[in-house]
């Protein structure tokens, strides 16, 4: 079976080449048609083929809204000279589309076509996306949801036809956890020297992940250390300004050999977000068998169920801080956690497990084409 997995943007490298790689050990040809990503390296592709033929005039520009505009006008032909080179493929499966107004009108013919809903609708919407968005949908043939709430949200709020929904849960980044030595180049902030436990916060730092509740949670814990790690994609000089004693920031891009550095010293992964479906964070924490402390949102009490993460109320900052508490003073209970994140990792959540679940749903799309 040949397969296109498409992310013009190159939104999640890590997931598309998790995915492509677990297709192609299951037995598929796959490409991945992408474009180069603007803010580190990516993993080399292990058994399927990379392109980047998306936006490749954009690749070579700095300025952030410099390039943003040469992306914008390369967009339709790029589609459009993707949708002549899907004709090869048997399956396309695109994991996002960025230009919702254009790109239902855009896709490839022919063949069937799945989509992979990261986020169900836009977290900040512009005038007319959420509707361009619905419209969006209706062109797919399969959407592909990770947790039984994103079902729940597609077929509920977006009338979206509960037979072209599919919940396929999200993979253990497992390859990230096996890939050799700390880095030796860029260490994660040096603790002091009786190593207390290290809460930490990954991630893109925007403003539905709940860092204020954090930091306000944070207040009066002693004997351990809160670390916020990630790119920043809000103004987070009122966080540091409020940040309590203990509390670490790392405020720009990680790369997957600094990631594991970071994951690695965790007592704890707490991700507080406000709104969610699923995060790639959560799932890096499986992968390194690191207990999780989550907000109740999306399918996260569903990772909950299967004992590797506790959930506390969305923006309860009581709750959020009693957790910590709790958790930062119970070895043992983080031990089992820790256990049934890597049970997780390797069962259900596992890229094996996803990749035999699309492939099954690639071969009933293909069936029903050839029906027609």
């Amino acid at each position: 079976m040949r397969v296109h997995v498409v992310d013009p943007s190159a939104y999640t490298p890590p997931y598309d080449h998790a995915l492509c790689a677990s297709l192609a050990a299951a037995g598929a040809d796959v490409e991945l048609h992408t474009s180069r990503f603007a803010h580190g390296s990516v993993p080399a592709a292990e058994g399927y083929v990379r392109r980047e033929d998306f936006y490749r005039l954009a690749a070579h520009v700095s300025a952030p809204r410099a390039r943003r505009a040469v992306k914008l006008a390369e967009h339709v032909p790029d589609m459009l000279r993707y949708r002549r080179r899907a004709r090869t493929a048997d399956v396309v499966h695109f994991q996002w589309l960025s230009v919702q107004h254009l790109d239902g009108r855009l896709l490839p013919r022919g063949r069937p076509l799945v989509l992979t809903a990261h986020d169900i609708l836009p977290r900040e919407p512009r005038p007319g996306q959420l509707a361009a968005q619905r419209r969006l949908y209706e062109r797919f043939d399969a959407v592909i949801v990770h947790s039984e709430h994103g079902a729940a949200r597609l077929t509920r709020e977006l009338d979206v036809p509960a037979q072209r929904v599919h919940v396929i849960p999200h993979g253990a980044f497992t390859y990230l956890a096996a890939g050799g030595q700390p880095a030796a180049s860029s260490p994660p902030p040096a603790p002091v020297a009786d190593e207390p436990p290290v809460v930490l916060c990954f991630g893109l730092m925007r403003p539905y992940k709940g860092i204020e509740d954090l930091l306000e949670a944070w207040r009066g814990i002693e004997g351990a250390e809160l670390w916020i790690v990630g790119m920043a994609r809000m103004d987070i000089a009122p966080l540091r300004a409020a940040a309590p004693p203990g509390v670490r920031f790392v405020a720009r891009f990680v790369s997957d050999e600094e990631l594991a550095d970071y994951f690695r010293r965790a007592a704890l992964i707490a991700l507080p977000y406000r709104e969610a479906d699923q995060s790639g964070v959560l799932f890096t924490a499986l992968a390194f068998g690191r207990p999780l402390l989550l907000s109740d949102v999306g399918g996260f009490p569903e990772l909950a169920a299967a004992g590797a993460a506790r959930v506390f109320p969305a923006g309860d900052v009581g709750a959020l801080a009693l957790a910590l508490r709790e958790l930062l003073a119970d070895g043992p209970r983080r031990a089992e956690m820790a256990a049934c994140a890597r049970e997780a990792a390797g069962g259900r959540y596992s890229w094996a497990a996803a990749a035999a679940a699309t492939l099954a749903l690639y071969e009933s799309l293909l069936s029903e084409n050839r029906g027609r």
